[in-house]
């Protein structure tokens, strides 16, 4: 299991338990955690779970550029919330032993 602490866009956050493999955003459903919607339940078709990660854990989990599919990127040019650099897809990052403690930030637009 690693720790995840989601900041809502009122600045209150969540701190929820992931299973190793699986998504951010498998993870803040299951637990509840307000504004990540999941519309399209994870199929990369979407911007619902639009997270800020940290810049401190940018690194770690990688940006959406980095994918060889460039799907996420251009869903998150066309989001409602302005993309940022740590902008990604919750349901893009998937939860490994690295990720303990993971912060990011729910998008303003889905809260």
């Amino acid at each position: 299991m690693a720790r995840i602490v989601f900041v809502d866009p009122k600045g209150v956050s969540h701190e929820v338990q992931g299973a190793i493999g699986a998504t951010v955003m498998d993870t803040a459903v299951k637990n509840g955690v307000p504004g990540i919607v999941a519309e399209c339940g994870g199929f990369l078709s979407c911007a619902s779970c639009h997270v800020y990660v940290d810049d401190a854990w940018i690194d770690r989990v990688g940006r959406p550029e980095d994918a060889d599919d460039p799907t996420e990127a251009e869903i998150l040019d066309d989001a409602m919330a302005e993309c940022q650099p740590g902008s990604r897809l919750s349901c893009q990052v998937v939860i490994t032993e690295e990720l303990d403690g993971l912060l990011v930030r729910v998008s303003p637009e889905q809260f």
